[in-house]
């Protein structure tokens, strides 16, 4: 709610943010790709004889967190990313995609039309590290090839659309982007490839 409000937006209740949600993603789609002019009279947003943007309508993603949010989700946007940096093995993840899937299928859509991307966050170590996960099971990295098997096996168990590296410690953000770039990225690409 900070965040919106940082915008100059004033924050709705949960009820009202969902339903706004869905407007605004309803009312995107409408105005691109061209066509003729929207007339759009909703609870939140009105327009009248807006001419669409020419161009395609972007990816539509959402950090959905509850159930009415992530049935949006799963009834007209094209991914979702986890919060809190949860990954597929998540708590997060098992209540969650569930909801996705569902409202896609009620929806007439293929729930796998709803691709969904990780936070990754963790150290890229010189060696490999005894474990990959705490010992609540919570990404904190490891070598470039632990890195690779396990973000392989997300994409090809998974059905992981892709990742945000987040690195664990921001005085080396630099240099563990530059090696999540040139070392894990291609090698994943490849293994998922090769597969």
């Amino acid at each position: 709610m900070q965040e919106v409000a940082r915008l100059g937006i004033e924050p709705r209740p949960p009820g009202a943010a969902v339903r706004a949600l869905e407007e605004t993603i309803t009312l995107v789609r409408a105005l691109s790709g061209g066509g003729g002019p929207v007339t759009f009279d909703g609870e939140f947003f009105q327009v009248k004889d807006l001419v669409p943007a020419a161009a395609p309508t972007p990816p539509i993603w959402t950090g959905s967190i509850g159930p009415r949010s992530l049935a949006v989700t799963g009834q007209l946007a094209d991914g979702w990313i986890p919060t809190r940096a949860s990954d597929w093995l998540s708590r997060v993840y098992a209540e969650s995609r569930p909801l996705i899937d569902e409202a896609a299928a009620a929806a007439g859509r293929d729930p796998s039309a709803v691709g969904t991307v990780y936070n990754a966050r963790g150290r890229i170590t010189d060696s490999p590290t005894p474990s990959f996960r705490d010992d609540e099971g919570k990404w904190v990295g490891g070598s470039v090839q632990q890195w690779v098997d396990e973000l392989t096996s997300a994409v090809l168990e998974h059905g992981a659309a892709g990742f945000i590296h987040f690195p664990a410690d921001h005085s080396e953000a630099d240099t563990a982007l530059a090696r999540w770039a040139r070392e894990v990225v291609p090698a994943v690409r490849a293994a998922v490839t090769t597969a």
